[in-house]
């Protein structure tokens, strides 16, 4: 078998970097109600790795699964695709 990168990765905005090497990220998605049809977002937060402590409330960066590094966090930043606008 190939040595590709079979992680999974999702996409989503830090809402909180209080945490020393951990920033929660939210997760969007769209999905069809399965009674009415209609299309609700459906949102889920996960735990990430920061190792640097680099990305900051309102990013939008990219998370990749990875081993399980405390009891809830299971993810990895792995990339920066947009940065917050500085308020």
């Amino acid at each position: 078998m190939s040595t590709t990168n079979l992680k999974r990765t999702l996409t989503g905005t830090v809402t909180s970097d209080k945490m020393d090497k951990t920033v929660t990220v939210l997760i969007e998605r769209k999905v069809k109600h399965p009674l009415l049809g209609k299309i609700i977002r459906v949102s889920k937060k996960y735990h990430a790795h920061d190792e640097n402590n680099e990305f900051r409330q309102g990013d939008v960066v990219v998370i990749e699964e990875c081993r399980p590094m405390a009891k809830t966090k299971a993810w990895r930043v792995a990339k920066l695709v947009e940065k917050a606008e500085a308020a």
